[in-house]
């Protein structure tokens, strides 16, 4: 299933997308859709439904971030080699694990704004994992047993608060807007394999980044089960798995967000996303 949130901030529906490509509400059936509709009993009762007797969404809504009440947000970094080569740094023996705030969370094409006096703004598409039930120091061989589904994130960034005001990369992390999620949440039966999505991301156009989840150092199940080590991992949290090469940090000269890009990304089966960039407002 293609499941979905739409409608304007704070007011989003729940809905699914149909065989066609179609917007359905689900209002009827659920109230929304997040930590306690994302359970494998919940995703099945979801399955039996009829859609072509749900009530067809005439017009292009605006999408919400696919899961409502979102407890964490934990990202990976330097998860492909060719991405912490260009970063300048060794490739990781464990997983770097940092946070994402909450507060940054949104529409997958709601616009971008750039922090107050943000200079080095970046842009990374990455591949994210949407718990579905409680995980506590689970296996290796079990953790994808524990997923709900997959979305697209982009995994905005702000180098210098990342990487030149101390040592804590959540600082240029959280910045508002910096989380789009979505379109849709696809549950895990419709991708059998995460470690086989082409992935890629385009600044005005141009591409800029293009590359595959069969190249992460550590795999989708490998990172559900080590921060599960880390924390309880529950059902509504959201695991942003890394980027591939082609960041704005990356490039020489280093190239960076400003009013006026456009970013524009998908993966493989999971939709696309498209970002306009915004100045800072309070």
């Amino acid at each position: 299933m293609k499941l979905v949130r739409y409608g304007n901030p704070g007011k989003e529906k729940p809905g699914l997308i149909d065989d066609n490509g179609q917007l359905r509400d689900l209002s009827a059936v659920v109230k929304d859709l997040g930590p306690d509709q994302l359970g494998d009993a919940a995703l099945a009762k979801l399955r039996k439904l009829k859609t072509d007797k749900l009530p067809l969404v005439r017009g292009k809504p605006r999408f919400g971030s696919p899961i409502a009440n979102v407890g964490k947000f934990i990202a990976i970094g330097l998860n492909y080699a060719d991405h912490a080569a260009e970063s300048g740094m060794p490739i990781p023996k464990e997983p770097v694990v940092f946070t994402k705030a909450i507060s940054c969370i949104q529409g997958p094409n709601d616009p971008v704004m750039l922090p107050k006096n943000s200079v080095k703004s970046d842009w990374e598409v990455e591949l994210g994992v949407v718990i579905g039930t409680r995980a506590r120091c689970v296996s290796q061989k079990d953790a994808l047993n524990f997923v709900a589904g997959y979305c697209v994130i982009n995994d905005v960034s702000e180098r210098e608060w990342q990487m030149e005001h101390g040592l804590t990369w959540d600082k240029g992390k959280g910045f508002d807007t910096f989380g789009p999620l979505g379109p849709w949440l696809v549950t895990r039966d419709e991708v059998p394999n995460p470690q086989k999505l082409a992935m890629w991301l385009d600044l005005n156009g141009k591409r800029v980044q293009n590359g595959n989840t069969k190249t992460m150092i550590f795999n989708v199940a490998k990172l559900v089960s080590y921060v599960s080590q880390l924390n309880t991992l529950m059902p509504g949290d959201v695991i942003t798995t890394g980027t591939p090469p082609g960041v704005g940090m990356g490039m020489k000269p280093p190239v960076f967000l400003k009013k006026g890009d456009v970013m524009t990304l998908g993966i493989e089966g999971l939709g696309e996303q498209r970002q306009e960039v915004v100045p800072f407002k309070l």
